[in-house]
């Protein structure tokens, strides 16, 4: 089923290539060059675009894994934060996202391609660069280590169970009741908590506030002001995970809702939605 969904994302920019002289040079640094699947990464762009370069209409970033075979495994297709109309010669665009690595069926060498395309036409751009063919530029690998090298959460009591977009089998999230909990081995050490999620705050006055709690002591708070995704990285010391070897750390939400009570057929009661919880 996953290599089903990479094949149908990498649909979304394979309707062929324009030729015409580069339009910018594409570059990556990415913060580890070796991580588990599941595990968040920070990417950062650049594309020092050509001096005489002009973007007529705003374009989408391609962003593809690949393995050793070149075989496509996944792509993080995306808008720039600065569209493209608004690049001017000479510029460099810079930015930087947090991927999420999914947990696929391969360990090893993973080589990133980058390239720029319409979304109109689905026809890719020239750039600069190693083309690794139909103007895929190779910027940067990263070594794939198997999910065991990463701290395993386990979904303890508040959880519904996963779901799955009907869109994209690689993308799976789990509601909460009101509060849900979580246990992992103690880290014993200052840990970053990252936190993928969306809610529904415009059913309650336009806000939803979400705590974070080991045992008693909450160790962040955060309000959710919108219905979009959001990612929250939260720094939790190591003396907030205790003494003992489990930690048990609980997700909490001020307002819940039932669906069905607004004319929906769901019967559960939601607090949030999450797509991405990891300890790290």
């Amino acid at each position: 089923m996953l290599m089903v969904a990479a094949a149908f994302a990498a649909t979304a920019a394979c309707g062929g290539s324009t030729q015409g002289p580069p339009l910018a040079t594409p570059s990556l640094s990415i913060t580890a060059s070796r991580a588990p699947l599941g595990a968040p990464i920070e990417m950062t762009y650049r594309f020092h675009v050509a001096p005489d370069a002009v973007f007529d209409k705003d374009v989408r970033v391609m962003v593809h894994f690949v393995d050793v075979d070149d075989e496509l495994m996944w792509t993080d297709d995306h808008d720039p934060p600065t569209p493209t109309s608004q690049w001017r010669p000479g510029q460099t665009i810079e930015y930087s996202r947090t991927f999420f690595l999914p947990v696929y069926p391969y360990l090893g060498q993973a080589t990133v391609e980058v390239g720029l395309y319409d979304p109109d036409s689905q026809r890719r751009l020239t750039l600069s660069g190693r083309d690794s063919g139909q103007q895929a530029y190779a910027v940067g690998t990263i070594e794939l280590l198997p999910q065991s090298e990463s701290v395993f959460v386990v979904y303890r009591e508040g959880w519904h169970m996963p779901e799955v977009s009907p869109q994209n089998v690689t993308e799976e999230w789990r509601w909460t009741d009101q509060a849900a909990t979580v246990s992992f081995r103690n880290p014993k050490r200052d840990a970053r908590l990252y936190l993928e999620i969306d809610g529904r705050p415009d059913l309650f006055d336009g806000q939803q506030t979400v705590s974070i709690a080991i045992g008693e002591q909450v160790v962040d708070t955060f309000t959710l002001t919108t219905g979009d995704r959001v990612l929250h990285k939260a720094r939790v010391a190591a003396g907030a995970f205790g003494a003992d070897d489990i930690v048990s750390m609980t997700i909490g939400v001020d307002h819940a809702f039932v669906p069905s009570e607004m004319g929906e057929t769901d019967t559960r009661r939601l607090g949030i939605r999450v797509f991405h919880l990891y300890v790290e």
